[in-house]
């Protein structure tokens, strides 16, 4: 189930802000917890305070998918040390990798957004790839079967041949193109039959 746009966007800020605030990762944490329990328990401070959107009655039927997305989340980051506010690109890239190799996908996006509007030449085009891939599996993830081919076709061309911060892309992009022509031949049933064992993984530093 597709989490409602303000109840998605509130928790991928929380777990990109949780990567550099104390706050937030111990929002983040608070939510696992009240993941782990019953609907009926008690709802930690920290996410009545940080979160209100996560126990709002409306949103109580998107409670699963929230908890799971939550879980995939705090798997990178429980054990993350904190980092700078604005990192690096590569450190950037790093983290990228992490969210995308538990299918974050939209946080991908919105992790790299503001270092492509700030890159030029083969860096920009290459930063774009990787989010019209992160966005095409994402737009898979919401049953977008057509959106999703259109963006992974788009995005690994525009990876392909690039390299960035020491990764070299070609490899990566010739993997989401093999899941590109898994996703065409699944045709509509792509969404509910395609293999998340063969999504590519993100390219990692060397």
């Amino acid at each position: 189930m597709t989490l409602p746009l303000p109840l998605r966007n509130r928790l991928a800020e929380l777990i990109l802000e949780s990567l550099h605030e104390t706050k937030a990762r111990s929002v983040l944490s608070a939510l696992v917890r009240l993941c782990a329990g019953s609907e009926a328990a008690a709802v930690p401070p920290e996410v009545a305070a940080g979160f209100p959107a996560a126990v709002r009655g409306e949103f109580r039927p998107f409670r699963n998918e929230l908890c799971e997305r939550t879980r995939r989340a705090w798997k990178i980051v429980r054990d993350r040390p904190l980092a700078r506010p604005e990192p690096a690109l590569g450190e950037v890239l790093d983290q990228a990798a992490d969210l995308f190799d538990v299918r974050l996908f939209f946080e991908v996006h919105e992790l790299l957004e503001p270092y492509w509007i700030r890159a030029d030449g083969a860096a920009r085009e290459a930063l774009q790839g990787l989010i019209q891939i992160a966005v095409g599996f994402q737009h898979l993830v919401n049953s977008n079967v057509e959106g999703a081919q259109m963006l992974l076709e788009e995005g690994s061309s525009k990876a392909q041949g690039k390299r960035l911060e020491g990764r070299d892309l070609a490899t990566f992009a010739s993997a989401v193109r093999r899941a590109l022509d898994a996703v065409v031949g699944l045709g509509a049933a792509a969404p509910r039959a395609f293999d998340w064992a063969q999504m590519p993984r993100f390219p990692r530093g060397d």
